[in-house]
C-alpha cells in the first residue's frame, strides 16, 4: 500500500502542488508500519492458512488498508474529517464510487490521482494483488482467494493460486494501459485519462470531474468508457480465455449470454422513457442522445461503476425505479463488479420456475441447469441463503439510516448502492449530488456496508458469529 502511494508523489511533483508532503508522509508511514509488522512476524513457523484464517485475513486486511488510505486525505487536509476521509477510502477500495467532495476540480492532482488508485487497488483485490507480487509470504493462498473472489466462478485459469492471480493481473493492466491510450487519442489529457482507466477497469466510478463523464461532453469518450466497462463486468476468466482465441467459451456461458441481453433489453426499454423525459431539441439527434445517455446509464449501472453522463433521477418515476432496482444487481461473477450478480440471478429465476413443475411432479428430479450442468443442491440453498442476508442487510441499514435522520429515498438508495458498490442513488445523493450531507454516523455505517458488499456478505458476516470463534 505504501508502494502504491509513490506515483501520487511524481504528480504532486509535476504540478508543483502542496500535497507531496503529505503523499509522501503517507506512503512513508504505511511502508514503515508494514515494514515493522513483516521483521515483527519474519519468525513465524506456522506458514499454514487455514480456511478460518483467510476471512479474517481478508476482512482485518481490508479495514487496516482503508484506514491507512486516509492518510493522503487528511495529511493534506483535503477532507479533514476522518468520517469523511475513511468514507471516501472505503468507497475507493470497494470500487463503490460514492463521494464526499463537492470541489473535485479543486483537489491537488496526487489526491486524486490516489483516489483514483485505491479503485484500482480494490479492483481485483488487495489480496490476490498481493499473492501475485509479494511471493516472499511463503504461504498458501487459496483460502484468501475464496474469501476474497468477487462472486461464484467454478473455472480455474491455473491450479496455481498464484499463477492464476499473476494471469489475472496481467489482464487488468494490459486493459487498463490499453484504455488510457484509447482515451487520449478520443480527447482527453494524460491525467484525466490514466485515472478514467483506473476507475473504469475497477468498476470505481471515481472521475477527475465534478460532472463524471458529463463534463467530457463527448460520444467518442462515452463509448469508448462503455465498451470498457461492459469489459469491466465480464467474468475474467472468461477474458483470459478470449485473449487465448476461444471466443467460443462466452457464447456457451449462459452467464455471459444473461449479462448481453439484460443490457440490451434495458436499453431498448429505457430508450423511448429518456426521449419522452429528456429536454433535447425534437428530431432525430434527440432520439440517438437518448439512445447514448441510456446507453451509458445501464452500462454503468450495471455493471456498478456509477460514472454519470446524465442524472437518470430527472427521467421520471419508471426510469428512476429501474436504476433503482439495478443499484442490486451486479454484472458477471469473477469480475470486478459488485452487486448480487446475475448469475445467482439467473440460477435462483430457473430454480423458481422449476418449483412450477415440481409441484405436478413431486417425485420426479429435476435439477437447475447452468452451462449445460447441474447445479449441486448444496449451491443452490448457499444463494437463497446468500440473498436472505444481502436483502436482511439492506433493510436493517434502510432502517438504521432512517433513524439517522435520512428521508426514505436518500435511507433505501444510499445503503442499496452501498451493499451493491455501485456509487450514485437517488434524490440528494444521486448522479448530480454527493454524499457530503450524509451525517458521520451514516457515513460510518455506510462505509461499513461497502465493505460487506464487496467481499460479498458471508466473509465478514462470519466474523460476527459465535461458530467463527469456537475452536472446534
Amino acid at each position: 500500500m505504501g508502494v502504491m502511494m509513490l506515483p501520487s508523489v511524481l504528480f504532486s511533483i509535476y504540478y508543483g502542488e502542496s500535497d507531496l508532503i503529505s503523499n509522501l508522509g503517507s506512503a512513508g508511514i504505511t511502508f514503515g508500519v508494514g515494514t515493522i509488522l513483516k521483521l515483527v512476524t519474519r519468525k513465524s513457523k506456522d506458514a499454514e492458512i487455514k480456511k478460518r484464517d483467510g476471512y479474517l485475513i481478508v476482512t482485518a486486511g481490508w479495514v487496516s488498508m482503508a484506514v491507512f488510505g486516509t492518510l493522503p486525505y487528511l495529511l493534506s487536509n483535503s477532507i479533514p474529517d476522518i468520517s469523511g476521509a475513511f468514507f471516501e477510502t472505503m468507497s475507493g477500495l470497494s470500487t463503490t464510487g460514492a463521494s464526499v467532495l463537492d470541489n473535485i476540480e479543486e483537489m491537488p492532482h496526487g489526491i486524486l490521482f490516489w483516489r483514483s488508485m485505491t479503485q484500482w487497488i480494490g479492483g481485483m483485490g488487495i489480496i490476490v494483488l498481493t499473492i501475485a507480487i509479494l511471493p516472499l509470504l511463503g504461504i498458501g493462498g487459496m483460502e484468501l482467494f475464496v474469501a476474497e473472489a468477487p462472486g461464484p466462478t467454478k473455472d480455474k485459469i491455473h491450479p496455481r493460486i498464484k499463477e492464476t492471480a499473476k494471469r489475472l493481473w496481467v489482464i487488468y493492466v494490459a486493459l487498463t494501459l490499453v484504455q488510457t491510450i484509447i482515451l487520449m487519442f478520443s480527447g482527453m489529457g494524460f491525467f484525466d485519462a490514466i485515472n478514467h482507466a483506473l476507475t473504469t477497469n475497477s468498476t470505481g466510478g471515481f472521475s477527475t470531474k465534478q460532472n463524471s463523464i458529463a463534463a467530457f461532453n463527448s460520444p467518442l469518450i462515452e463509448a469508448v468508457i462503455v465498451i470498457f466497462m461492459f469489459i469491466a463486468g465480464t467474468n475474467f476468466t472468461l477474458l483470459y480465455f478470449g485473449f487465448k482465441g476461444k471466443f467460443s467459451k462466452f457464447w456457451k456461458n449462459d452467464e455471459f449470454k444473461w449479462y448481453l441481453i439484460a443490457v440490451i433489453g434495458l436499453i431498448a426499454v429505457l430508450t423511448p422513457v429518456v426521449y419522452q423525459y429528456s429536454t433535447y431539441p425534437i428530431g432525430d439527434n434527440a432520439i440517438l442522445h437518448a439512445f447514448r445517455d441510456t446507453t451509458f446509464q445501464v452500462v454503468s449501472t450495471i455493471t456498478t461503476t456509477g460514472y454519470a453522463s446524465a442524472d437518470f433521477t430527472t427521467w421520471g418515476p419508471l426510469a428512476t425505479f429501474i436504476f433503482f432496482l439495478l443499484l442490486f444487481s451486479g454484472a458477471s461473477a469473477g469480475s470486478t463488479s459488485g452487486g448480487i450478480k446475475i448469475v445467482r440471478i439467473v440460477i435462483l429465476m430457473k430454480n423458481g420456475f422449476l418449483e412450477f413443475k415440481k409441484r405436478l411432479h413431486p417425485n420426479a428430479i429435476i435439477p437447475v441447469y447452468l452451462n449445460k450442468q447441474a447445479v449441486p443442491s448444496h449451491i443452490i440453498y448457499n444463494l437463497l441463503a446468500f440473498i436472505f442476508l444481502y436483502l436482511f442487510v439492506f433493510v436493517c441499514g434502510s432502517v438504521i439510516m432512517t433513524a439517522l435522520g435520512e428521508n426514505f429515498e436518500v435511507a433505501i438508495s444510499s445503503v442499496a448502492t452501498s451493499l451493491g458498490n455501485v456509487g450514485p442513488g437517488i434524490d440528494s445523493i444521486g448522479p448530480s449530488h454527493s454524499f457530503s450531507g450524509i451525517s458521520a454516523g451514516g457515513k460510518w455505517l455506510l462505509s461499513f456496508l461497502m465493505l460487506f458488499g464487496r467481499l460479498e456478505l458471508f466473509t465478514v458476516a462470519l466474523l460476527f458469529t459465535p461458530y467463527y470463534w469456537r475452536r472446534n
